[in-house]
């Protein structure tokens, strides 16, 4: 008789709720030096030239920041018009690529080229970064950096004052940014797993068919398939005698609805978790309020990282420059509000810290 106590089964029948994993910074130890690689720049780097959402949102930010251009004194305008990195670039393309390698990686390296009497910046080459070792003492200072040798030689060693370095969203006592990438990779796996496989379902309906046989010879079954298959991929004709075989075609069922459904709440997702609003980008939201909003508050984070940049600017390389900002809608959404008092929804003053009346 059957046994049909649920206790006795071997299949769990309960459901383990989902947990975060711990995690622990990568802080200097209690040792002389503390080193990080960059270990995981080839995988992410891979999804930023596969992915084109990823690719373009990143490059988006780099040219927020730096896409309208600088301004400088004369001295400094002409010091920074000679740097041409590896040999075709220029000062703005160099903070570019240096921009969007720091979201991808969470730290983006170059190296500073002086001349050697006055210490004066000559040049500025953009670095792999996973060629490149943080280093940093016992206090979690940055000591030097080491760029990592392919063969057998010693790593060639870099002094602070000669590396031009940008990090990404640094916590606690990390000696290394934070890549944006690693955040949203399971949302980027999810579209194009989703994708693809409705890519390959409807590539294959209307094209498996079901063929009946009068036979149960499997030599003959199999014979009879590779011919079918020869001739449906050179769009030949397939000739049999009369009632030895008949095909039927075979539609599966494509919830295409669905799957946009998905797709949409993913692309949703993705803008939100990876903070660059999809009209940055050259999106537009349904309701124009909305994609007003978006663009107002990407503009303090656009601030900040402006902010951020002219810091390192100045205190790696004592480079004082301005650069010009792109155009606000601020002034645009006070004149909106004050034309139309009923207008519901967020207002300019709802993102003002202040006393309500």
């Amino acid at each position: 008789m059957a046994n049909l106590n649920i206790g006795q089964t071997t299949t769990p029948t309960t459901i383990i709720d989902y947990s975060t994993a711990l995690l622990n910074t990568e802080g200097a130890g209690e040792q002389d030096e503390t080193f990080y690689d960059n270990p995981n720049f080839t995988k992410w780097y891979g999804n930023y030239n596969k992915i084109a959402k990823v690719k373009m949102s990143i490059n988006a930010y780099a040219n927020w920041v730096i896409g309208q251009g600088w301004n400088a004194d004369s001295r400094t305008t002409i010091t920074l018009n000679n740097i041409d990195g590896w040999g075709e670039d220029t000062f703005t393309s160099i903070l570019w690529n240096m921009l969007v390698v720091k979201k991808i990686n969470g730290d983006s390296f170059a190296e500073v080229i002086k001349n050697e009497e006055d210490g004066r910046v000559i040049n500025i080459k953009p670095l792999d970064p996973a060629s490149i070792r943080i280093v940093v003492n016992s206090k979690g200072i940055i000591e030097r950096y080491e760029q990592l040798s392919k063969s057998k030689k010693p790593n060639r060693k870099i002094q602070v004052q000669d590396m031009l370095h940008f990090c990404n969203d640094r916590v606690a006592d990390n000696i290394h940014g934070t890549s944006v990438i690693e955040a949203v990779e399971w949302n980027i796996e999810a579209q194009e797993e989703a994708r693809r496989t409705h890519r390959k379902m409807i590539k294959r309906n209307g094209v498996v068919r079901i063929i009946e046989l009068d036979t149960e010879d499997t030599n003959k079954r199999n014979s009879f398939k590779s011919e079918w298959k020869t001739a449906i991929d050179n769009g030949d004709i397939l000739i049999l005698p009369k009632g030895v075989a008949e095909a039927k075609d075979w539609h599966g069922n494509l919830d295409t609805n669905g799957v946009i459904s998905w797709l949409n709440y993913l692309d949703d997702e993705f803008y939100q978790m990876i903070g660059i609003p999809k009209i940055i980008i050259g999106g537009s939201g349904a309701i124009e309020g909305d994609s007003k909003i978006s663009y107002l508050t990407f503009e303090q984070i656009y601030t900040r990282e402006v902010n951020e940049l002219l810091d390192d600017l100045w205190n790696q390389l004592a480079i004082r420059i301005k650069f010009n900002s792109p155009a606000s809608l601020k002034t645009e959404l006070v004149n909106t509000e004050q034309a139309n008092s009923s207008q519901t929804g967020f207002q300019p003053n709802d993102t003002t810290a202040g006393v309500g009346v």
